[in-house]
């Protein structure tokens, strides 16, 4: 078997470098192993390696040092953060150096095998991509460790490389055009063109000119012969955004495009061939506008192919200090500021606020504040007035989708963020957790043991849980 690629583990739990090299050895990667961070950076002055995967808990040297260090000797190298006991401001910061993913303890295989496809595409399609090809695989396009966003990001590593067709659904903001272009940077067309229109920025004539080009006067104004976007993104990807926009009789000239690889520019009588694959997003229920007669039924079932419904920022919460901080790096970075924090009511009030304008609006709102804040770090007073109020609400105003929810695994996840945060206040205190939770140490001891999140053996008795 062919080596598929060059691995470093770093973690002081043997098991848990022992366990990782057995499934990707047969996985066909080169693995090796270090036990501490220090260990971990010889290997890498001694060779690169393609991807490194490290614990963030460690003696001596913490993978936050070793993230920092190694993103200094090799700044595209994907480097894979995992602990078992998550804080915010620690989120943050590893998505400020530049981790690739966080990954929280336990974790299944699949995690693990899906975020080191993703870490290693890049590298795979280097060779003969663009400067700007190469600008968007050094930044990471779709940010988050969330049960959804782990979700839409499997779908999107499993659709990329066919050329089936895909709709992407979802409230503005939530970047449908970061998965079309992830869908297309993991596709066998990444070194071809991706064009990106939005139906809704013209007007019908303008829009059919725009995708089919037209001939020399074909109308008023057409003063020469025009080639269309479909004829310019031959061989390559096109997003059409806001496809619900688009007038009955222009989707009749798509469908076509659909169906047969062809169309007829405007005022021509020429066909023309094309061979593009087709991504379409929009805000609105294509399934609900069919009855009313506002889109063809033929052509929705031919856009629904694959479909991949972007979840609102409010339904995973925990992904916000993730992008909190790559917007945090990316906005220090523009306006040539060391700005790398936020204060921790700054950090509740981002997860407390509702975000109607989605991730759109979150990075608008660590923009501004980077621009005003005149110290290191963001604090509350550097947002607008409407979310520093929302510091110190509840986690999230219960939102319930048309679809409806699994409310055992929402609550249990939920049980799990609050009991990872009072650990982490409390340095891991069992009892004094507890107390900041109102359960008892038994009930404690319990739900960690219930969650993974300590091991049986390291977990204390209920006698010597009273010494803590």
């Amino acid at each position: 078997m062919a080596e598929a690629g060059r691995i470093l583990l770093v973690d002081d739990e043997e098991s848990i470098c022992e366990l990782l090299s057995v499934v990707l050895r047969r996985d066909g990667y080169s693995v090796s192993t270090a036990r501490d961070g220090e260990e971990a950076l010889h290997a890498v002055q001694a060779r690169p390696f393609d991807v490194i995967i490290s614990d963030l808990k460690m003696p001596g040297m913490s993978g936050i040092d070793l993230l920092a260090k190694v993103k200094a000797l090799h700044p595209s190298m994907p480097f894979v953060v995992m602990t078992a006991y998550e804080t915010w401001n620690t989120a943050v910061e590893a998505m400020r150096l530049g981790a690739f993913d966080y990954l929280k303890k336990p974790f299944d295989n699949r995690d693990i095998r899906n975020t080191i496809s993703r870490a290693l595409r890049p590298s795979a399609l280097r060779e003969g991509r663009s400067p700007r090809q190469e600008e968007m695989f050094q930044h990471r396009l779709i940010v988050g460790s969330s049960t959804k966003t782990k979700d839409v990001l499997d779908l999107i590593r499993r659709v990329a490389p066919t050329d089936s067709t895909v709709l992407i659904t979802g409230e503005s903001g939530t970047g449908k055009e970061l998965v079309a272009r992830a869908l297309h940077l993991g596709s066998t067309r990444a070194n071809e063109p991706f064009l990106s229109v939005n139906c809704g920025a013209f007007t019908d004539t303008l829009l059919e000119s725009e995708l089919f080009g037209h001939a020399k006067g074909s109308f008023t104004g057409a003063i020469a012969e025009k080639k269309g976007l479909f004829e310019v993104a031959d061989k390559g990807t096109f997003f059409l955004d806001e496809v619900s926009e688009m007038s009955v009789a222009t989707q009749v000239k798509l469908l076509r495009v659909l169906e047969e690889r062809e169309f007829k520019p405007v005022g021509s009588t020429e066909t023309r061939r094309v061979d593009v694959r087709m991504i379409a997003a929009t805000n609105r229920r294509l399934e609900e506008e069919v009855p009313r007669g506002a889109f063809r039924q033929d052509l929705y079932y031919r856009l629904n192919v694959i479909a991949i419904d972007l979840p609102p920022l409010r339904d995973r919460r925990e992904d916000i200090p993730l992008l909190a901080g790559h917007f945090l790096a990316k906005y220090s970075k523009l306006m040539k500021k060391s700005v790398v924090r936020f204060t921790d009511d700054a950090i509740e009030a981002l997860i407390g606020y509702g975000w109607p304008g989605n991730v759109r609006e979150l990075e608008n709102t660590v923009q501004r504040a980077v621009a005003l804040t005149d110290a290191d770090e963001i604090r509350l007073t550097d947002f607008t007035e409407k979310i520093q109020q929302t510091r110190g609400a509840l986690p999230f105003e219960p939102m319930i989708a048309p679809a409806g929810i699994d409310l055992e695994r929402t609550l249990d996840e939920l049980e799990r963020r609050y009991l990872e945060k009072a650990l982490a206040q409390t340095q891991g205190n069992l009892t004094e957790a507890g107390k900041l939770l109102g359960l008892k140490f038994r009930q404690m001891r319990y739900k960690v043991k219930k969650h993974g999140l300590r091991k049986e053996a390291e977990l204390p008795d209920e006698k010597a849980g009273a010494d803590e």
